[in-house]
């Protein structure tokens, strides 16, 4: 959605679909429509959906005048939803029904239109066909007054009762006039214009038809999305699996998920251990473990095993829902660059109107005159007819100047690129909520990198075992193992889970006993065995000079040592570390290679933080800081660099960070008011995905400015020749719809990029 305000507290939202509000233009005269109603907070356009989200004080208006104020402004209404009720299946749903109706009402306008066509040019070349006027005036008819052109005039009287001009205008001018004209043939001779208002209404339906369909395989990318959703799910109720629609679940519902079958919902794994296919929320193909405690997202696909899963988010709460949402917020946003070019189109339209009228007036006064320029035109455009009357170049050179101006082509310079944009991030992982983040993100210079969470991987993991001469490194970690089991501690937890990935059986412990500040001790198979710092060996009796050497290497690298005592004598130690996540150092390589300054951000010590940058290869850390901190150390890089600064993060305290950022850039595995605060969210948590979001930030705002341009520069070069006669109005129509799918076509070469480090 595009235009965002924040509505009062105690407002209501509805959401009305209007189908004919495909274009930047008509949304803006929707927007203008509605924000003069009294209690009306906020209006938010999607193009992408042809939806308008109004945000208002129900005490002061209701859906009723919402949908005339629409009316009014020349669009219908299809249907009116609150907030709650609000489908995306229901928006895909419409935009195939607008489809079928742009088909039936090209198919209703092109029959009679071909048929005239068809004894036109007999008529013109070989021989007069009796009845002639009446015929094409009789097929015509239909063509110009019914269907797709009666909507096409109701629009236009609407939108010029309400003080607004949209593109039907421009059409039904170009419509009427030629076939109101063209029945004065039957009381005084003179060149008919009746096919030319049915040829100009058939193109008009074709292009729409055509942007239609064009637009939504721009945005097939939400359709995939609806579609990969499960419809049904098996639950356990009363001790019975029983199979309920989606909608039907509720939080706590524990479904049973069968190989092959798609998880319904989000949820979290309470029995059976299995690998799920999470192509759909990170763009991997490769099946990740699953087992119980862990979470599995919605529509996500499991391989083999059988698993049971507890309902925690449903409907519009769900992952996949929200990925619906934050990807239609995009296709419906706006960039900066477009504010201007909306201006420029809101002035367009009347200017148009008024060039149209001088073009046939200055052909009236001063037909004779200008008449050497039809001769120089007649040389090389076929069109040109050197000898018509001054009153009919003027209808034609008017009416040409219409159908060309028709500013469809600047309305879709801007969204359909985002359409495309917004769906490959989505198909990749990477959700861009905003236009605006679209165009920033192109020119960040600096990029602050939280630590825990986003460079590394946010959980500690086992990375050293050192045995001591007469033990072995499997006897050392397999016995700290075994203790460590009894304790939730997460360090103890990495220790048990990093003995389990080295294959090691895990026995019994007896005796077990946390000691407070020092660490745990049990008795394994016979033997006692302690784990923990110095103080716990000395305590016991057990000299840990050996192990100090070796204790303060690891401890200088940041990481976390526990001392192993095997019986009565020291044994060995183990270290666990959050672990640097496998892609950050590519991604840091990557984002310097784009001339990018990466700097790391966290409240972690300094030792710690300068050995994980070491690591990567980051020279400038800013280590101890507290959120309020990290703020200021946001405000100190935009005042250095100007305003192009990215944060990444991913805990609750990096959220007024991510705010203050000029684009901020959330883990989509961290906290939901992380991801909340932020303009793009990684749905995997990889750093390179942050490559791949400045790369397509850049592709997708290049195929902007370059909609933009050959939009502006189509209309500049075309009005001219139109004013001057030069162009037949069958040929301006034709030429305005090609350049409205030139620019469509534009946009979807944007799915050829190159996205991806090292691309």
């Amino acid at each position: 959605m595009t235009d965002q305000a924040k509505a009062p507290a105690l407002s209501a939202t509805v959401t009305l679909t209007v189908p004919g509000m495909g274009s930047d233009h008509c949304a803006g005269i929707v927007k203008t429509s509605l924000s003069r109603l009294t209690g009306v907070a906020a209006v938010r356009t999607s193009i992408a959906s042809h939806r308008v989200e109004v945000s208002h004080d129900p005490g002061k208006v209701d859906a009723a005048a919402m949908r005339l104020a629409v009316e009014r402004a020349g669009y219908e209404v299809d249907a009116i939803e609150t907030a709650e009720g609000r489908s995306p299946a229901g928006a895909a749903a419409s935009e195939d029904r607008y489809l079928s109706q742009a088909w039936n009402q090209l198919v209703f306008a092109a029959v009679p239109a071909t048929l005239i066509m068809l004894i036109m040019v007999p008529h013109m070349f070989w021989a007069k066909i009796p009845g002639y006027l009446l015929i094409v005036a009789v097929l015509a008819f239909p063509v110009v007054f019914l269907r797709g052109g009666w909507a096409t005039h109701v629009s236009a009287w609407r939108s010029l009762t309400n003080r607004t001009a949209n593109m039907d205008v421009l059409i039904s001018m170009g419509s009427l006039p030629p076939y109101l004209i063209g029945l004065i043939g039957f009381v005084y001779p003179m060149t008919s214009f009746i096919e030319m208002a049915a040829t100009i209404m058939t193109f008009h339906l074709l292009g729409r038809y055509l942007e239609t369909r064009a637009k939504g395989r721009a945005s097939q990318a939400i359709k995939r999305l609806i579609t990969m959703g499960a419809k049904t799910a098996s639950v356990l109720r009363d001790g019975q699996e029983v199979e309920l629609p989606v909608a039907e679940l509720q939080p706590g519902d524990v479904m049973v998920v069968r190989p092959g079958a798609k998880v319904p919902t989000d949820g979290e794994i309470v029995e059976g251990n299995s690998h799920l296919d999470e192509s759909i929320a990170t763009g991997e193909s490769v099946p990740v473990e699953k087992g119980p405690g862990d979470a599995v997202i919605g529509a996500t696909i499991n391989k083999e095993g059988l698993l049971r899963v507890r309902a925690t988010r449903v409907g519009a709460d769900t992952f996949l829902a929200q990925v619906i949402r934050l990807v239609e917020e995009a296709q419906g946003s706006k960039v900066p660059i477009q504010e201007f070019a909306d201006w420029l189109t809101g002035k367009f339209v009347p200017a148009v109107l008024i060039i149209s009228l001088a073009s046939f007036a200055m052909w009236l006064v001063l037909g004779e005159s200008l008449r050497p320029v039809l001769g120089w035109g007649a040389g090389f455009l076929p069109w040109v007819n050197p000898d018509l009357a001054p009153l009919m170049v003027g209808v034609l050179s008017g009416v040409a100047v219409l159908v060309i101006a028709c500013p469809c082509a600047l309305g879709l310079a801007t969204p359909t690129a985002l359409m495309v944009g917004s769906g490959m991030g989505a198909e990749r992982g990477v959700l861009i909520r905003s236009g605006e983040a679209i165009q920033t993100l192109k020119d960040i210079k600096v990029v602050v990198l939280d630590k825990t969470g986003t460079v590394t991987k946010g959980k500690p993991a086992l990375t050293d075992v050192h045995a001591l001469e007469g033990f072995d490194e499997a006897q050392v970690l397999r016995s700290a193992a075994s203790v460590e089991a009894g304790s939730e501690h997460p360090l103890a937890q990495a220790i048990v889970a990093g003995a389990r990935e080295r294959g090691l059986d895990i026995p019994e412990v007896a005796k077990f006993r946390s000691i407070t500040a020092r660490g745990v001790q049990g008795e394994v198979e016979g033997g006692m065995v302690c784990v923990g710092s110095r103080r716990l060996l000395t305590e016991a009796g057990i000299p840990p000079e050996a192990l100090e050497s070796r204790l303060v290497i690891l401890e200088t690298e940041g990481k976390t040592a526990m001392l192993v005592a095997i019986g009565d004598r020291p044994a060995g130690l183990v270290a666990v570390a959050d672990t640097i996540k496998e892609d950050s150092k590519a991604a840091i390589a990557a984002m310097q290679a784009l001339g990018i300054h990466v700097v790391m951000v966290t409240g972690d010590n300094e030792r710690t933080a300068r050995h994980v940058a070491a690591q990567v290869g980051l020279d400038e850390v800013k280590a101890g800081v507290l959120p309020e901190g990290k703020v200021e150390a946001i405000r100190a890089l935009q005042a250095q660099h100007g305003e192009k600064v990215a944060m990444v993060g991913d805990g609750i305290n990096d959220a007024p960070a991510l705010k203050q950022a000029n684009v901020g850039i959330a883990i989509g595995a961290g906290a939901d008011v992380a991801i909340e605060a932020a303009d793009v969210t990684l749905v995997t948590g990889e750093l390179t995905k942050v490559v791949e979001a400045i790369q397509l930030s850049k592709a997708t705002f290049r195929k902007i400015v370059e909609n933009l341009f050959w939009a502006w520069f189509y209309n500049l070069a075309a009005i001219p020749v139109a004013a001057l006669g030069l162009l037949h109005p069958m040929i301006g129509v034709i030429a305005m719809t090609a350049s409205s799918l030139s620019v469509i076509g534009n946009s979807l070469l944007l799915r050829r990029a190159r996205i991806g480090v090292g691309k």
